[in-house]
């Protein structure tokens, strides 16, 4: 013997059905609370504001950043002897 029970309704109807709580407008205020967050984190990891708090450790990091990048291209040699 097979039943096959089908049964129609909504999300929301069955939570009332078994007595489950609608945590709904929690689920929203945690969303908005983290959107919010996203929202004015994203500003902190742009790459001017990154750029910014590495460089103001020290005046000529950014002079020692592009000496490390020149060295790594292998073009550090052919500066070297244009120095002496």
């Amino acid at each position: 013997m097979k039943v096959n029970v089908e049964i129609d309704c909504t999300p929301e109807e069955a939570r009332q059905f078994f007595g489950l709580p609608d945590v709904q407008p929690m689920q929203t205020a945690v969303m908005d609370k983290l959107q919010e967050q996203m929202l004015s984190n994203i500003e902190k990891v742009s790459p001017e504001a990154l750029m910014k708090t590495w460089f103001t450790f020290d005046p000529k990091l950014a002079e020692r950043f592009g000496e490390m990048f020149i060295s790594m291209t292998g073009l550090g040699s052919a500066l070297t002897k244009d120095k002496k």
